[in-house]
């Protein structure tokens, strides 16, 4: 069974470096993985670190799927787009992943961590943008499984509807109207925590600015 997406044949267009670079391993030339390797592992790696929320899983996510390239190279399809079908590949990987470790094992170990600014004012600044960022998180964890996917991988990935529908194994409308979805989904929630916000400063004295005297 060929391997790589229709979508990367039926809206052909200029190769990007990673198809060129996939067509020639795939030919026999094995000094096109490195470039192959670099163009493919930083995304991939950021997709499943940001599902799995673990650095050491992602990179093994990232090998195992490069592995699974290398095993099926001589079944690419000349001419199609290597990006969406890597993408299906480690998401199939991080699926797995995750049905088998647990979410509370994956996120035992989040792997990066970040070193706080000196100083109170950028250390309050840190830890506002931090909280900002966990709110996201869990509004973005709140979406219903397939809207998520949808807008991970357009809006966050930067796939094109065309690749996010191969990845996804749906019709490009449905990745449009899910993706949509989650857009919205997200920005009401962004809107009810600011509302909420003001709400609590407008009642609470104590978040006067300084100087400034309560009415």
């Amino acid at each position: 069974m060929a391997h790589g997406g229709r979508a990367g044949v039926e809206d052909a267009g200029p190769q990007s470096v990673a198809d060129e670079a996939m067509e020639r391993y795939a030919d026999g030339d094995g000094a096109a993985f490195s470039t192959l390797y670099d163009e493919l592992s930083p995304r991939l790696f950021h997709y499943a670190a940001r599902q799995l929320q673990n650095r050491a899983a992602a990179e093994d996510i990232v090998q195992q799927a490069l592995l699974q390239i290398h095993c099926a190279r001589g079944n690419f399809t000349r001419g199609a787009a290597v990006l969406p079908w890597a993408y299906a590949i480690a998401r199939r990987l991080v699926i797995d992943a995750s049905r088998r470790r647990g979410r509370e094992d994956l996120r035992a170990d989040p792997g990066q961590g970040v070193e706080e600014p000196a100083g109170a004012a950028a250390l309050d600044e840190a830890l506002h943008r931090k909280r900002s960022e966990a709110a996201l998180r869990r509004d973005f964890l709140r979406l219903p499984p397939a809207q998520r996917e949808a807008f991970e991988l357009v809006k966050l990935e930067g796939l094109s509807v065309a690749e996010s529908a191969e990845v996804l194994g749906i019709t490009r409308g449905m990745v449009k109207i899910r993706a949509h979805r989650a857009t919205a989904a997200l920005r009401s929630a962004q809107q009810r925590r600011e509302r909420a916000a003001a709400a609590e400063l407008e009642s609470d004295p104590h978040h006067a600015r300084e100087g400034e005297v309560p009415t």
